[in-house]
């Protein structure tokens, strides 16, 4: 149904030149699968049709980016790796004196960002650092604008906040649904439309959060990112991807593991 290897590779170079997404770097199966659910969902049985579709209705570039990126997350999403982040992690940020920058990267509609600000202030209360909050940098990126927007409006529906403890959800957000984040929570906090692959890497991370991300690109890519994340943090610096994803290449000699289940590396100081 989805047509043929050329047809796919034409419709590829032009989402990349009309939208600047960039899907070379994505698994082939991945990538037929998640085009064919639009080209379903339009009734079009082949790439060069729906290419042509994509010519007559632009709008449908917004639909299709959507389905594209990997924007499912939730509020402390596998709540166990949050908390070994919490023991194994959060302490050691607040060591220095400098800046504690994070970088939620594939961030999507900014869930995994704002959990990080939520699970910092409250160890800094609970051990009596909130004067050092201000040294708080969060930054998520994403290639899709309609998640970002999401981020930024911080408004959200009841399914993103089911992993939540009752308590953090109590305190941290009016009530709902719709769910609105204090603006407490989003203090220090930014969002910003990015490639992941392609665009500037933040720099200087404390730690970083990929997850469940990398999985979907080659194997060459991965050893990319993992290099350009390892590149992006300060010595000592921590690394969290997604529970089905691990090191890989160079990175495995690279990091050192803090938490093999919970898959939390470290850059060695």
């Amino acid at each position: 149904m989805e047509g043929d290897d050329e047809e796919l590779e034409r419709l590829k170079r032009k989402i990349e030149r009309e939208r600047g997404f960039n899907c070379q770097f994505y698994k082939d199966k991945c990538l037929r699968r998640r085009i064919a659910v639009r080209m379903r969902a339009r009734g079009r049985q082949s790439f060069a049709e729906y290419g042509m579709l994509l010519d007559r209705e632009p709008a449908e570039y917004d639909f299709l980016l959507d389905t594209l990126t990997i924007n499912v997350t939730k509020f402390f999403r596998n709540i166990e790796t949050w908390n070994a982040v919490e023991q194994q992690v959060v302490p050691r940020l607040f060591e220095g004196r400098g800046p504690v920058r994070v970088w939620s990267a594939g961030s999507a509609s900014g869930e995994e960002a704002y959990t990080t600000s939520i699970l910092l202030r409250e160890w800094a209360e609970r051990n009596g650092r909130t004067g050092e909050l201000s040294r708080l940098r969060i930054t998520g990126t994403d290639i899709d604008r309609r998640s970002l927007e999401t981020a930024e409006r911080g408004v959200y529906p009841e399914l993103s906040l089911t992993e939540t403890p009752e308590a953090i959800k109590a305190r941290w957000f009016s009530p709902g649904p719709p769910f609105r984040i204090h603006a407490d929570a989003q203090k220090g906090v930014s969002f910003t439309r990015r490639d992941l692959i392609s665009g500037e890497p933040e720099g200087e991370q404390s730690l970083i959060f990929c997850r469940n991300v990398v999985i979907y690109f080659d194997r060459e890519i991965q050893e990319r990112l993992f290099k350009r994340f390892y590149d992006a943090l300060v010595p000592g610096g921590f690394l969290v991807l997604g529970k089905v994803e691990t090191l890989i290449g160079v990175a495995r000699t690279q990091f050192r593991s803090i938490n093999n289940r919970e898959r939390i590396f470290q850059r060695p100081a």
